[in-house]
Parts: structure tokens; sequence; C-alpha cells
């Protein structure tokens, strides 16, 4: 036996009026549409569940056992099926976004306030985490899409390119002869300038640490046993503190702008690192995914320069 929703539907609204030609007109068929299902539950189950007369149509003794389990299974999945579209909708409504700590911390409250703006309805949540963490969060679904710079390709993983940063120098600010801050803005400078720097950078197990060493190998600085911290925020703030000086990308000029440190964008040769977004492979974008992704692919160049 295998009833369906749409028997128990019909079996309900007859046992209810009472008359099939008034069940079927509710139910919006044919009264030969309703009665054939009822002929088909009726042979499905072997027992007659109405007694039918010209005037009138009642619950036989099996129908009226039968009623309250079909109310209740019925009203269960009413039940459930509101429950669940509920959560679906809000599901839609909510984006959530993995990301590395300077990202989140320097880069994604103004996109985040960009965004709000134009989709005030869609709900943001933010998990910081490295890099590692970030990605087995999207590969897990529990977050939507993750933010950094996934140099490689993951199985099951989709990378779109949202930005492009390139590398530059950060060491300490200049003093002025009165005491005050030189600050030296963004002019360009060559690699061979960090010949004579003290250096400090990420761990070299870092990929964005291995690519500046592929250069620095270049002037005759590469892998050298240097200071490492793990975080861009530390690293800034050794170099504030007169620690030595280091590569990163522009994504972290926000942040530099924030302590008493110069900026130079590294050329001769200039390098650029591709900043990604990347999300659950086969699995759909949303309206509001696709709308975050076109507010942070237009915010980013802006906050990197």
């Amino acid at each position: 036996m295998n009833l369906s929703v749409r028997q128990m539907r019909t079996f309900l609204q007859v046992a209810r009026i009472g008359n099939f030609t008034r069940a079927a007109e509710t139910a919006h068929m044919t009264q030969a549409g309703l009665s054939t299902l009822i002929r088909e539950m009726e042979r499905q189950m072997d027992v007659r569940l109405f007694d039918r007369t010209t005037r009138m149509v009642a619950l036989t003794a099996a129908g009226r056992r039968l009623l309250p389990v079909v109310e209740r299974v019925v009203a269960e999945l009413d039940d459930i099926t509101a429950q669940l579209g509920a959560e679906g909708q809000a599901s839609r409504q909510t984006l959530r976004i993995a990301a590395t700590p300077l990202v989140s911390s320097n880069l994604l409250p103004e996109v985040f306030g960009r965004f709000r703006e134009t989709h005030p309805g869609v709900k943001l949540r933010l998990f910081d985490a490295d890099l590692r963490d970030v990605q087995s969060m999207v590969e897990a679904g529990e977050a939507d899409m993750g933010l950094g710079f996934f140099f490689k390709t993951a199985p099951g993983i989709e990378r779109l390119p949202v930005a492009s940063f390139q590398l530059m120098r950060v060491v300490a600010a200049r003093l002025q002869d009165g005491g005050g801050q030189k600050r030296s803005g963004t002019a360009d400078v060559p690699w061979s300038s960090l010949r004579s720097e003290d250096l400090i950078g990420l761990p070299p197990s870092n990929p964005i640490q291995k690519l500046i060493e592929l250069q620095l190998a270049r002037i005759g600085r590469g892998d050298q046993d240097r200071p490492v911290f793990n975080f861009f925020e530390t690293l800034i703030s050794m170099v504030e503190a007169g620690f030595g000086c280091a590569v990163m990308p522009t994504f972290a000029l926000t942040a530099c702008k924030r302590h008493r440190v110069d900026t130079a964008l590294l050329v001769k040769p200039k390098v650029a690192l591709d900043f990604y977004r990347i999300k659950r492979r086969g699995v759909a974008e949303s309206e509001s995914m696709l709308a975050f992704t076109e507010t942070l692919a237009k915010a980013l160049p802006e906050l990197s320069s």
C-alpha cells in the first residue's frame, strides 16, 4: 500500500464536506477525478471508506477509524513543510563568509557596510580563521564562501579570482628632524632595495611567503634564517617597532595605514597575487552570494590603493 498525499487530502475533503460534488469544487478538480482518487484509495486499502447515497456521503466504520490518522499525518506534513520553507528562506537570506584574520578585520568591514546599504535584508555571518580552516569550512558546508589567496585548486572547490594585489615593501616610518613622522607613501622601489634590509616574514610554509622567497632569491636573499610571525598584523607591528622590513601584498595596506610604517610597491619585477573567492563545487550561487561577490570585486581595488 502506498497512499499519496493527494489521496489523503481528497479523503479529508470528502469526509469534512460530505458531498463529492462540493468536495471536488473545493479541491479544484472534476468530480470524476475525485471519485477516481477515492476508489483507488479504497482499492489499495481493500476496504470501503464511504457509504454513498444520492443525497450524501458518510464515512464507514473503517473510514471513521482512518480519519484521525490521516488528519494527524497531513497536519504534521503541513507543519514540517512550513518550518522547512521558513528555514530555507532564512538560509537564503543569510550569507556565511570565512576569511583570514587580516581580511576579516581590515577589508571586510568596509565591504560589509557597502553590501548592507544595498541588501539590508541579507544577514552576513563572518568566520575568521587561517587559510586552511577557511577552505575546510567551505568544504564542510559550514561557510557559503571563503576568501583568501588560494594558490592551488582543490577537489570539490571552485575558485573565482575577485581581485589582484601587488607585493609591497613595509618599513618603519622615517622621522623628520623635528621628531614628526615622515610618510613615504607608496612610491615604487625595486626588489634590489631589500638587499641591505633586515627582513622578517611569514613562516616558510606559507604560500605567500614561498612566492616572496622566489623573488628574494633573485637578489641573493632567499630562504634565509630570519624572524617569522604567523599573521600580517603581527608583522606590521614588528616592523613599526623597528624589528625589520617585511614584504606583503597590498591587501594589507589598510592595516598599514593605522601604523607608523612606510609602504612602497615593489617593482623590477612587479609581482601580483590573485585573491580568490571559493565555494563548494556544484552548489548553486544564491542571489545574495552573487551580489556580495560583485560588491567585493568593486571594493577591493579601492581598499588596496
